[in-house]
């Protein structure tokens, strides 16, 4: 018995002291330059609107889609995400109901659907699409808002990203950020 103790003492030992460095004081310490230095991305990228009453509305974060499916919106990938193969006949089912429900939304727009549109990302949260996509779909918004292409057009450029030092990764067009632009919350 006292031998499985001086075996176990300093495994134990280093247990607690391992667990209060990296548990505690690393976690204490990244959080706390985080929040210096990247405020607003360490607090998750949430987008608040202020309201006449002084009081804050939240309406999600800019790093999360939100679902959006009336014809008024744009439209953002599917949700959720699989494990299917892109070649598999499940995956061609899922992406077949999807492209009828693009015609379903939009008869009038016979333009290829952009593979976003149709397709889930490896998340499946992801919160934008790419601008052909968003080009699919401004017609169709413009019609239902009401409004000149133009002023869509401009809303979906004013959120398009470039790629990250002019070479890395695709432009891309944030789903929320055009959507409370278009309702005139943000």
């Amino acid at each position: 018995m006292i031998k499985i103790i001086k075996i176990l003492r300093p495994a134990l030992m280093c247990f607690v002291v391992m667990s209060v460095i990296c548990g505690i004081f690393y976690t204490t310490a990244v959080t706390g330059v985080a929040q210096v230095i990247f405020p607003k991305k360490s607090n998750g990228s949430i987008i608040e609107v202020a309201l006449k009453d002084g009081t804050k509305q939240t309406y999600g974060s800019e790093l999360i889609a939100q679902e959006f499916s009336k014809k008024e919106y744009l439209i953002g990938r599917p949700m959720g995400n699989s494990n299917l193969s892109p070649t598999s006949e499940d995956q061609k089912h899922i992406v077949n109901d999807r492209i009828k429900w693009w015609h379903k939304l939009d008869p009038s727009n016979n333009k290829a659907i952009p593979a976003d549109l149709v397709t889930a990302s490896g998340s499946g949260v992801d919160p934008n699409i790419t601008p052909q996509a968003a080009d699919y779909q401004v017609i169709r918004i413009s019609k239902e808002r009401g409004i000149s292409e133009k002023k869509v057009r401009d809303t979906v450029e004013k959120y398009t990203t470039g790629r990250l030092l002019g070479f890395l990764g695709e432009p891309s067009v944030n789903v929320l950020k055009v959507n409370l632009d278009l309702d005139g919350l943000i």
